[in-house]
């Protein structure tokens, strides 16, 4: 899909999908990565890698297996050494609180004389647990957590309160009484939020039960008014965030319709390989036309919203891939970030300000292990990432090998360019180089392409003396199933401390072409090119 020069100085992350014309030997091709340099065709957040924390008890479990552990809300281990480091190695990683529980979930209150009581399962009813509570005094453990890592934290509020379920449909206004009740003493308490988000999949027909566009709204309207009103002395407000569903076009365009001016951003979910219990997914995992078919929601949603009166941004709320609790052995392991890292390139390349990944722990498909905390290969492809790659995303174009994908960016608070490549083919090697569309500059000297041959030449002849930087990504033993990442060949190993590990490069020269082995990844950062869409 993208590939990009390493003669510009800049960062490039390369995916499986390859260019234009290429020369395919045995066990290699050789292709071309093209990247307009012109202007950028979207902007994401600077902090667009976002994780997930759940509610979910130990007692959640699906065919079988209870992988939830002690990575609740309301059990997790704050104190973790490993956990904390792994937030704070983003400085600042969003994390977003919610969940299928959270319409379930009740706030302690200061004056309240009622027992504060956690969930308990009861398969009889709506999503299989009672009603649980978040004590106050957990709320304070979770923003001293928050404060200590600097993560930026999105809250998700009951949307449920004081509504009916008729027909698999809840009606009536939402009743804010319980969640003003928490918002004015996150307030009092001086605790950061960045976003109060209302509802968790109850967009459209919903999971479980849905609520209409109309009274959605309303009930959005509603919390835009009542953290306007709570915050009015604050400096900075936080963003109004709905629905946390899954994309229905029609029901995403009479809610954004409804609600211009109350509503910062609009956020949906994604799970498109199917359910855990089925043993494919990592074939989907694998198919091109999956991965590519897996950034028709991100086409459409930018769509829908282009066309729409209101300014909201997209986030991805939670992704998680394989829904109900993810599959062990895939969405944890070494080939997750192939449909991973190729969900924040097509996410990025149609205007999504944030992506949420499902989870950052908890379940079979976090980015930390539920019981040691210890990062899955995932946790350092999103670092790897959330480091390297910036806002500005580029026009990137591989053609040929399907299984070759490509996307670049300007390089995070810099000049250059970062090119991710993906190859998910298990038994052909990549040999790629970089060309760029547009006005180049290269110590202070402008070339066009295509305009001067003796330009192009002295051009290349300084990059002939520059250098890139890689990072490769590849699983132990060439297992794609494993659990632990090598980078540039070293495996990735949190130290008896509980540091995360640096993440050092390869130093190459951009002369050279770019190498991408069998079922790995490669991000490439060219520092000695500038383009005009990065400047």
């Amino acid at each position: 899909m993208r590939f990009l020069d390493m003669q510009m100085g800049c960062w490039v992350l390369v995916v499986s999908v390859v260019c234009l014309s290429f020369v395919q030997a045995t066990g290699s091709i050789e292709g071309s990565v093209f990247i307009d340099g012109s202007v950028p065709i979207a902007k994401t957040d600077d902090d667009f890698i976002c994780a997930t924390l759940d509610w979910w008890p130990p007692e959640k479990c699906d065919y079988g297996t209870c992988s939830w552990g002690h990575a609740s809300l309301l059990n997790l281990d704050l104190k973790n050494t490993v956990f904390l480091n792994a937030v704070k190695a983003f400085s600042p990683l969003k994390i977003r609180l919610g969940g299928t529980l959270q319409d379930k979930v009740v706030y302690e209150t200061e004056d309240d004389s009622h027992p504060c009581i956690p969930f308990a399962k009861n398969s009889s009813i709506m999503f299989s647990f009672t009603q649980g509570c978040l004590p106050l005094s957990r709320w304070d453990e979770l923003n001293s957590f928050f404060n200590e890592s600097g993560a930026l934290v999105v809250f998700g509020l009951n949307a449920l309160r004081g509504k009916s379920i008729q027909s698999g449909t809840a009606v009536g206004p939402w009743d804010s009484t319980n969640a003003a009740s928490l918002i004015r003493y996150t307030v009092k308490k001086g605790y950061k939020i960045y976003g109060w988000e209302l509802g968790n999949e109850l967009s459209g027909s919903g999971i479980g039960v849905g609520i209409a566009a109309d009274q959605y709204a309303s009930d959005t309207i509603a919390l835009h008014d009542l953290v306007k009103e709570v915050y009015k002395e604050a400096d900075v407000r936080p963003q109004i965030i709905a629905p946390g569903g899954f994309f229905d076009a029609g029901w995403f365009q009479q809610f954004l319709a409804k609600t211009v001016g109350s509503l910062d951003v609009i956020t949906h979910h994604i799970y498109n390989l199917g359910p855990g219990s089925d043993e494919h997914v990592i074939d989907r995992i694998l198919n091109p036309s999956v991965l590519e078919s897996g950034g028709d929601v991100f086409r459409n949603l930018h769509n829908v919203i282009r066309t729409s009166p209101n300014s909201a941004a997209a986030w991805v709320g939670e992704a998680g891939g394989a829904y109900n609790s993810g599959r062990d052995g895939v969405t944890n392991a070494f080939v997750f970030s192939f449909w991973y890292l190729d969900q924040l390139g097509q996410a990025s390349t149609h205007d999504t300000k944030t992506y949420c990944r499902q989870t950052l722990i908890g379940g079979n498909y976090g980015l930390l292990n539920t019981t040691t905390f210890i990062p899955n290969p995932d946790y350092y492809s999103a670092l790897l990432w959330h480091r390297l790659m910036g806002r500005n995303v580029l026009s990137t174009s591989f053609n040929g090998n399907k299984t070759i994908r490509a996307y670049a960016h300007c390089t995070k608070h810099s000049k250059g360019v970062t090119l991710l490549l993906i190859n998910i083919d298990g038994n052909t090697t990549l040999r790629a180089k970089v060309d760029f569309n547009g006005t180049l500059k290269h110590n202070h000297h402008k070339h066009r392409h295509h305009r001067s041959r003796g330009n192009l030449l002295r051009h290349r002849k300084q990059v002939s003396e520059a250098v890139r930087e890689e990072y490769h990504l590849t699983p132990m033993d060439g297992n794609i199933r494993s659990r632990t990442v090598l980078l540039n060949g070293k495996a990735l190993t949190v130290d008896s401390s509980g540091i995360i590990p640096s993440l050092q490069p390869v130093r190459v020269n951009s002369s050279e072409l770019i190498t991408v082995a069998p079922y790995s990844i490669v991000f490439v950062s060219m520092p000695n090119v500038s383009i005009s869409a990065c400047m």
